[in-house]
């Protein structure tokens, strides 16, 4: 298998990333044949997979545009991913130049590829941790840098807590990470959920099965389950709902079927 070389050392390019599969269904460039491979098996069984992570990468523009018109504008980016067109920081930074980002990502490739992409620009950074060590980023270096934790921050957990198994501990991870932001701060998250699916239960099942069988497992939680990771925060208008509804920039146009899966939701801290 022929290694390119934007790959960091020590990476074992056989094993599928969900950060990778992410950025195959998105388009980009930085995958290997075993992430297609597992993505082509997920899709066979839900092809509307790309049109939901474009959904996703969607509301989360509107957001940080949300986020920036409210006078918010740091953003902690947890599970950020690969960049890829139209990233937090080119959002933020177009609508407030002086907006700062501290993405992280415990995906050494999505690490290595943000570095390189913010070369260069010294509102942003990124960190390599994982979102069941919330202590780890909120003491690292590049938190300390770049945000101000007794002002308002934006914190993104945007299609990530559906790989964090009830015994991660997920609640008690985002419940820290809250805790130590300043009231008023916003919590921006996005969550896969049976509901919504335009697909028999069946065929949601075999998309769940491939994640498990690459040790990634999706956990799908209902409406209510994702609603307790705004505990502590007041949901703002329209509250907790399909992705393709939160706030639309065409709110008459037609949606496909899969922008309506999945639940999103923008909380403000008390």
């Amino acid at each position: 298998m022929e290694r390119p070389a934007w790959v960091p050392q020590g990476i074992d390019i056989s094993v599928p990333s969900v950060s990778r599969i992410y950025d195959y269904y998105l388009g980009g460039s930085h995958n290997f044949e075993v992430d297609r491979e597992a993505a082509r098996k997920a899709m066979e069984f839900m092809p509307g997979l790309p049109k939901i992570m474009q959904a996703n990468r969607a509301f989360m523009r509107r957001a940080v545009r949300f986020a920036v018109a409210e006078g918010v504008t740091q953003f902690l980016d947890i599970g950020s991913g690969i960049p890829t067109f139209g990233n937090v920081h080119e959002v933020a930074q177009k609508a407030d130049p002086d907006a700062r980002v501290v993405y992280v990502d415990h995906d050494p490739v999505a690490v290595a590829h943000s570095r390189a992409v913010l070369e260069g620009n010294g509102n942003a950074a990124v960190v390599a941790a994982d979102l069941r060590t919330p202590r780890q980023i909120l003491d690292s270096p590049e938190v300390a840098d770049l945000l101000d934790l007794n002002r308002p921050v934006a914190l993104l957990l945007v299609s990530v807590l559906h790989f964090l198994e009830d015994d991660d501990k997920p609640f008690a991870a985002v419940a820290e990470l809250t805790g130590a932001l300043a009231p008023g701060s916003l919590v921006v998250l996005t969550h896969a959920a049976v509901a919504g699916i335009p697909l028999p239960q069946e065929k949601v099942a075999g998309t769940v099965g491939v994640y498990r069988d690459i040790r990634n497992p999706l956990v799908m939680r209902t409406r209510e389950e994702i609603a307790r990771f705004f505990d502590g925060s007041e949901l703002v208008e329209p509250g907790l709902v399909p992705m393709g509804g939160w706030r639309p920039e065409n709110p008459s146009g037609q949606e496909d079927p899969y922008a309506m899966s999945g639940f999103a939701g923008v909380g403000r801290t008390a």
